[in-house]
């Protein structure tokens, strides 16, 4: 059974940064629309479940994760800076959560995003097929999360692969998670950081390590898809 997943894109009143204000990157001759449009229908091609099959098992995988911390919907609540409601609905897969309640929520659990959306009692393997990563969509940013580290390993380190729209951003909180860090490794276009105070413009190639302990905004301001890998580090051991 695949564990592949797709939340459809939809149009949202809320949790959409628009950066039309911004003047793109000049495109560089490679960059054409074929080529653009390519990069985001292949990762369409290979999901398939509807929006409420992942809201469901993000909805178990956080209810479960907050159950082992011995947490109340309150308590994880209280540490995510979120409303108990907000939290009720999603626990419910009554809510398709966005990125950005998803780091939250995250960081009340003191948990990262990869391993949230590591599916619990995961056969381990060494080896993880293309077909067979899991893959996710921010309903507000719109990109596409794919989780490409085999599961079920108890590996510190989870690799992910991000395939990010023009025009879009997405921001996450401090998350406070000691011993954890990440590589953004730029594998196609160019993506605009905000870490708190600092900004970098990262093109194809370059490698930035950030860690937990300051907000981040990643940001795509020009006309085509970016492509990116994310690899996480749990420290010595494993949440």
């Amino acid at each position: 059974m695949t564990s592949t997943g797709f939340i459809r894109p939809r149009e949202r009143a809320d949790g959409i940064e628009h950066l039309g204000q911004h003047e793109p990157y000049p495109r560089t001759q490679l960059s054409t629309n074929a080529l653009d449009s390519t990069i985001l229908e292949s990762y369409a091609a290979h999901m398939s479940c509807t929006a409420s099959d992942i809201d469901g098992r993000i909805a178990a995988r956080i209810r479960g994760l907050r159950v082992e911390r011995g947490l109340t919907l309150d308590g994880l609540a209280r540490l995510a800076d979120v409303s108990r409601a907000m939290l009720s609905r999603v626990e419910r897969g009554e809510s398709s959560p966005t990125a950005q309640l998803l780091g939250k929520i995250c960081g009340g659990l003191g948990v990262t995003l990869s391993v949230l959306f590591a599916e619990a009692e995961t056969p381990a393997s060494p080896l993880a097929r293309r077909a067979d990563q899991p893959t996710w969509q921010d309903p507000a940013s719109q990109y596409v999360r794919r989780h490409v580290s085999p599961r079920g390993t108890s590996s510190s380190v989870d690799i992910v692969e991000i395939a990010f729209p023009p025009g879009r951003s997405v921001g996450f909180d401090r998350q406070h998670l000691d011993g954890a860090d990440q590589h953004i490794w730029v594998l196609d276009g160019v993506l605009e950081i905000q870490l708190g105070d600092e900004h970098f413009r990262l093109e194809q190639g370059d490698c930035l390590l950030t860690r937990f302990d300051r907000p981040i905004v990643f940001s795509n301001r020009t006309e085509r898809p970016v492509r990116y890998a994310a690899i996480v580090s749990h420290g010595a051991v494993r949440p």
